[in-house]
């Protein structure tokens, strides 16, 4: 399980949200709970994050899923975009580490996988620390 969850994950979710505002400019984010964590079979929190421009209008196509779950001692996350199955899927560890949607063999970094290690970075010490 991971750490022991508030009952009310509001302040949580808004600082995922800010985290996701400042790392991946110009977007801006609701942090919304895409699956249950505290229902008994779950020891995982998955997060839907969705993107609107300055404007406030929904991108969904910017739309990152964020899943966090414990291995071991460790919290580790799982970010991928939501609208596209083949593209590369970030797991945050200890490190970051890419791997292909289709097979989950290791793959190089995208050209746009730079702000989403810094996102799981920022969020796995807010996750860990907080």
């Amino acid at each position: 399980m991971l750490p022991a969850l508030p009952d009310d994950l509001a302040p949580f979710l808004s600082q995922v949200a800010a985290v996701a505002d400042l790392c991946l400019k110009p977007w801006r984010h609701a942090a919304v709970i895409a699956a249950d964590p505290f229902s008994p079979d779950s020891g995982d929190l998955i997060l839907l994050l969705e993107a609107r421009d300055q404007q406030g209008c929904r991108h969904p196509d910017c739309d990152l899923e964020l899943e966090v779950f414990r291995s071991g001692s460790s919290v580790h996350l799982m970010v991928s975009r939501c609208n596209d199955a083949a593209a590369p899927v970030l797991w945050q560890g200890g490190h970051p580490l890419w791997m292909a949607a289709d097979s989950g063999q290791r793959c190089e970094r995208p050209d746009w996988g730079v702000p989403l290690e810094a996102l799981a970075r920022r969020l796995r010490a807010l996750i860990t620390d907080g």
